[in-house]
């Protein structure tokens, strides 16, 4: 069996243009939507009280990957990443490996792509900047795929020093909000928090705003009240996960929200269903972070790499069998 190559964090990012990867997250979603693809829910393992595992397998398109990836909000505090783990990404023919990813980076890459993809085609047409709240790894990677989309942002977190480190960091185009309500007010918001504790409260959405919501992905989380939530056009990744985990979840416990008042991203995408409606209604996407968002980033990752390998001078290959 040939070497399988294994790409660190940094190659992740080398090889894939963030605009580029709101172009593979596009067609994970219509592929999904379309049951070309398929995945089932993500499985949570628990490790309390500092976080938590997670297992997420998809297939489609002649590959098939696992992400074994955890979440330990704590971790910056211990001098490591809050995310990390492993893709692997095997063909579907024969079931071999092929490769081995950073999934902290691909899960970054996804994200970014995710909340952009909904912003662009859930928002009113606006060139004001964007605010992201929450500039971690995964907010970073937001920011950095509106400005490769060449929309400006605004940048807020609960860490002063880390907003004006990332607004340094992306250059032109990005500054540092400046407080948190003033981001929250933006026309185009995306939350990308630990999901520990509620941004928008009662009234707080303002008419025409959209907001992507991509900290709370598990259970228990939630950025979002109940009550603010219900107030408008809710949109989702995949209706089976979002309903069982994060904002939604919460909505359909307290009888506030039904299955056929919540659109599916993929489904607007196709033109099976409304998007936004009219240019006053509130609009906001619920992310719960699905495995073929994974598989079309890490197939994009190593197809750059299978066209010139010789561009990628830093990836190592390991022997297995």
């Amino acid at each position: 069996m040939p070497a399988v190559p294994v790409f660190t964090a940094n190659d992740v990012y080398a090889a894939l243009d963030p605009s580029d990867a709101v172009e593979a997250v596009r067609e994970a979603f219509v592929e999904h939507t379309r049951g070309a693809w398929t995945m089932p829910s993500k499985v949570y393992l628990d490790a309390p009280p500092n976080g938590d595992f997670r297992a997420m397998p998809a297939s489609g398109g002649g590959w098939a990957v696992l992400k074994w990836v955890n979440s330990f909000p704590g971790n910056p505090a211990r001098a490591l990443p809050t995310v990390s783990g492993v893709v692997i990404l095997s063909e579907s023919e024969a079931g071999q490996l092929q490769a081995i990813l950073d999934a902290g980076a691909v899960t970054a890459l996804r994200t970014g792509a995710a909340a952009v993809l909904a912003a662009e085609t859930l928002a009113r047409p606006t060139v004001a900047p964007a605010a992201v709240v929450g500039v971690g790894v995964n907010g970073r990677a937001v920011a950095r795929t509106f400005l490769a989309r060449e929309r400006e942002v605004q940048l807020w977190d609960a860490e002063p020093a880390q907003a004006r480190l990332v607004a340094d960091e992306l250059g032109e185009g990005a500054t540092v909000a400046a407080d948190l309500a003033d981001a929250l007010a933006a026309d185009v918001v995306v939350t990308v928090t630990p999901g520990r504790e509620v941004l928008f409260h009662d009234g707080s959405l303002h008419a025409g705003q959209h907001v992507s919501l991509m900290g709370a992905d598990g259970p228990g989380k939630a950025e979002i009240a109940v009550e603010e939530l219900v107030r408008a056009r809710v949109v989702c990744d995949e209706w089976e996960q979002a309903s069982h985990n994060g904002d939604i979840a919460h909505a359909l416990a307290a009888g506030r929200l039904r299955r056929e008042q919540v659109a599916e991203l993929g489904k607007i995408l196709l033109g099976e269903e409304m998007g936004r409606r009219d240019e006053h209604e509130i609009t906001v996407f619920d992310s719960t972070g699905l495995a073929v968002q994974d598989l079309a980033v890490a197939v994009a990752v190593y197809e750059r790499y299978r066209e010139a390998p010789a561009s990628f001078p830093d990836v190592v290959g390991i022997e297995l069998g």
